[in-house]
């Protein structure tokens, strides 16, 4: 990666991460599991979102290796009782919560196994980039347990009800193809292309300017989610307060004048 600077994260280096230019990439480090989601890859998804370096206008999260991630490392559970599990569930919510939330726009590249845990994970990012090797399934029927990293709230906004409770009832696997197709993913690219064009996107979104990218992630979904007239009045004041900052009269400047490229089917 052009102009990376590499930091692994953790004890046992479960996450790679590097930055390029304005952009981090976080990479799910366990390979040989899958990148299966044991409790402290989950905690240093939670510490990298939380501090964030200056600077950073977007992130990519991938799996290192040949999938995503394989979903929760279902080893843990043999040691928890109820109590352990329902503070574990929490963990997940206030982890994936900094991914929804955070204050820079996070894409998910995705490949191979795109499963339970793993798909509630990309489900938390805004952007998501798959290629044809990426699956999408939600196997907790067969499993004998259900959701429990806030998919139960997430996905069905993405794909709807009836396709979520199909998937954790009868096992079925949406192939990359029907993924992009129902909602899964917004991009669907060539093997070996979920990254690049993660990285791509995410470049061109951290030069947007911040104030709007900040409006995008926290206002529109509160916003889509309100009764028209709350939305509507809300939608006024987040329009009256970007359209007033110094930065966007800039660039509407200098698209008057003829500097910026006006917008054209690619």
């Amino acid at each position: 990666m052009a102009n990376a600077a590499s930091a692994a994260t953790g004890p046992s280096d479960l996450l790679k991460i590097e930055q390029s230019g304005r952009v981090l990439s976080v990479g799910l480090n366990r390979p040989a599991k899958r990148n299966a989601l044991n409790e402290g890859i989950v905690l240093a998804i939670g510490d990298c979102f939380a501090s964030l370096p200056e600077g950073i206008g977007a992130v990519v999260i991938h799996g290192i290796g040949d999938h995503f991630s394989s979903g929760l490392d279902l080893s843990e559970l043999t040691e928890r009782d109820a109590t352990e599990g329902l503070r574990h569930s929490q963990m997940w919510h206030r982890v994936f919560d900094r991914i929804q939330y955070s204050r820079v726009p996070v894409i998910a590249a995705l490949r191979g196994a795109v499963i339970g845990g793993g798909l509630e994970l990309a489900g938390a990012a805004h952007i998501r980039v798959a290629e044809p090797s990426a699956y999408f399934a939600l196997p907790e029927g067969q499993r004998g347990i259900f959701v429990g990293g806030g998919g139960s709230v997430r996905l069905p906004r993405l794909i709807g009800v009836a396709r979520i409770t199909d998937m954790m009832l009868t096992g079925r696997v949406y192939s990359a193809t029907e993924g992009a197709a129902y909602g899964f993913a917004q991009y669907l690219v060539e093997q070996d292309q979920a990254l690049p064009r993660a990285m791509e996107l995410a470049a061109g979104i951290a030069n947007n300017a911040p104030l709007t990218n900040f409006a995008v992630l926290q206002a529109l979904p509160m916003i889509a989610e309100a009764n028209p007239q709350t939305g509507l009045l809300m939608e006024s004041l987040m329009a009256t307060v970007a359209q007033s900052d110094k930065e966007a009269k800039l660039r509407i400047r200098a698209f008057l004048d003829h500097k910026t490229k006006k917008v054209k089917p690619t």
